[in-house]
């Protein structure tokens, strides 16, 4: 039996290109659009399956939002698409999800590439920003410039504000394409980090690619990589924070197109 069985759910993927399977995994209240910039780079050369995870986007949702749960997701959609071995790039909590594939099924990954998060249990709280999505009022009449002024209060960042609105769906019956109520539920879990059971050091190799300007991967979080990560680079990419993606997207195109090529 394998490990993910009778708990996985198959996910919602967006197709691109030919090639070498290449896995795209999007952080907290993100979706596999939002890593429109690399599937679009990284589609000349590969066949890039950006994953909704669970209770994000247009996957299911479900009550479980574990990183041993939604690597489960991962794996069974691999299978159920035909892809036994694939390149794997994750964002913040989706470079969680990739980090634990690696080390319970190393097999499926050829190469690993985690961008700005590390094997470590985080103090964030992000309860604030579901409360401020869920604050907003949801009417047929409801605007985009009405739901940003209603989280404005709450939320004072405009970037993020219109990160988290990237999520509203709006007309007749408006909702957000989030599981609100799961995530909030699963918080605790998605900051927290456990060795999946049985786990050994992944053999493959590995790109931690983080932003300068962050504080996910701070030095003391280097050790922690490289224990389970021996043959990891980590490299930080100047001017960006945690959105490094958005923030910096050529040099980190440039970056995981050179590591996934070789």
């Amino acid at each position: 039996m394998q490990w993910f069985e009778n708990i996985a759910m198959i996910l919602n993927v967006l197709d691109a290109g030919e090639g070498p399977p290449l896995v795209l995994l999007h952080g907290l209240f993100g979706a596999a659009r939002n890593l429109g910039v690399l599937s679009r780079a990284l589609s000349s050369a590969f066949r890039v399956l950006g994953f909704d995870l669970r209770n994000h986007g247009e996957s299911p949702r479900g009550d479980t939002m574990d990183y041993a749960t939604m690597a489960g997701d991962v794996a069974e959609t691999l299978a159920r698409l035909g892809v036994a071995r694939a390149r794997i790039c994750g964002h913040s909590m989706g470079g969680k999800t990739a980090m634990t594939l690696a080390l319970s099924t190393p097999d499926m990954v050829e190469k690993l590439a985690v961008m700005d998060i590390a094997p470590v249990t985080y103090r964030h709280d992000y309860a604030g920003l579901v409360a401020a999505m869920r604050a907003v009022p949801l009417s047929a009449a409801l605007t985009r410039g009405e739901a940003d002024k209603a989280m404005a209060a709450t939320v004072k960042q405009a970037p993020l504000r219109a990160f988290l609105l990237n999520n509203l769906v709006l007309g007749e019956t408006p909702h957000w394409r989030l599981g609100l109520d799961e995530i909030s539920a699963n918080m605790a879990n998605l900051f927290r980090w456990d060795d999946p059971p049985g786990a050994v050091p992944y053999a493959g190799p590995a790109l931690f690619l983080c932003g300068a300007d962050s504080d996910y991967v701070p030095p003391s979080a280097e050790p922690e990589i490289l224990r389970r990560f021996p043959q990891a680079r980590i490299e930080r990419v100047e001017g960006a924070s945690h959105w490094l993606h958005a923030e910096k997207p050529r040099e980190v195109v440039a970056a995981l197109q050179d590591f996934f090529a070789k």
